[in-house]
């Protein structure tokens, strides 16, 4: 027999992403019931279906019959790792948002230490840092680490290297976050650059428990284009420095294409000088144009205004 659902508002929402989790529903269960059953009577587990097409929607469904904590909120359609986090925290009503992925690579028990870190450093935010990384690939780890640093140099943020989408939240800082206009937002970058107080636990990150990899290297590209482009103002900036050297290797180009044409023989008279210019030029532009459309890009999306996802049902909406 179940217990009924409390009308309190609940000390901790944890806010799960889904997409595609038919595998790994039952096992993120079976870990995640345990832990939350020992750190507080009032906590809500909010699922955000991102659209699944497999047997997602009815796993959650039976679930929330069976553990009344539950609560699932569907998305209309597919509309991405991020957004999905969004919308789960535009709905959580816990005083501590934890947001965790449903595959078990994050640990669930680590959810017990956020929170007493939280407390009792009196933090807003407490981030799961990955001290051991070895269950990713060699490429994964180098390029993240790479990336996180090249953010951080030119944007200014403090976006910890090892850490993603792994952390606990005050209700001070998930309204913050909601009250955002971005609508392509890349939270393990947005939290950071708000700068309320944190700290950090660490863990080890484990296999994936069941399922496929929700996040290919395309998506994962998407993600870092996002990443650069809403949070500095480098690109822009690099366009012009690349004009300013690339005029700089024109002048010292034409100068030694002038010294080359007096040698007889050595050249044929205005090729060589015709393809470096037009080339150099050419792929400075291009490169250049490609930054503007990136940035042109997102006020467009933003002057639209649609919301980054659509509610269909949330079973805790009353």
């Amino acid at each position: 027999m179940t217990a009924e659902p409390s009308t309190e508002r609940p000390e901790l929402s944890v806010v799960i992403p889904m997409f595609n989790e038919q595998e790994v529903l039952p096992l993120l269960a079976e870990r995640l019931r345990p832990v939350l059953d020992g750190l507080t009577d009032h906590y809500e587990v909010v699922c955000v279906d991102d659209g699944s097409s497999d047997l997602t929607p009815a796993l959650l469904h039976k679930l929330s019959r069976e553990w009344t904590q539950v609560r699932v909120i569907r998305l209309r359609a597919n509309a991405g790792h991020q957004a999905a986090i969004s919308a789960g925290l535009a709905r959580a009503r816990g005083d501590y948002v934890v947001t965790i992925d449903a595959d078990l690579q994050d640990p669930p028990e680590v959810i017990a230490e956020m929170l007493q870190a939280a407390r009792r450093d009196e933090v807003d935010v407490v981030y799961g840092v990955r001290s051991d990384r070895s269950t990713d690939s060699v490429f994964k780890r180098t390029t993240a680490r790479m990336f996180y640093s090249f953010i951080r140099r030119i944007s200014g943020t403090t976006a910890q290297s090892d850490a993603g989408d792994f952390r606990l939240m005050s209700r001070a800082t998930v309204e913050a976050i909601n009250s955002l206009p971005d609508t392509n937002r890349v939270l393990r970058f947005v939290v950071p650059a708000l700068g309320f107080p944190s700290a950090t636990v660490t863990y080890r990150r484990e296999e994936r428990a069941a399922g496929t990899s929700k996040y290919p290297f395309l998506k994962m590209l998407t993600l870092s284009i996002d990443s650069v482009t809403g949070f500095s103002l480098f690109p822009l900036r690099l366009a012009t420095y690349l004009g300013l050297i690339g005029g700089v290797l024109m002048f010292v180009a034409s100068i030694v294409l002038v010294v080359a044409s007096r040698t007889p023989g050595t050249t044929i008279p205005g090729w060589t000088s015709t393809v470096v210019i037009v080339a150099g030029v050419g792929a400075v532009q291009l490169f250049c144009l490609g930054l503007l459309g990136e940035y042109v890009g997102r006020m467009y999306t933003h002057l639209q205004g649609r919301p980054a996802y659509f509610i269909a049902s949330d079973s805790g909406a009353d």
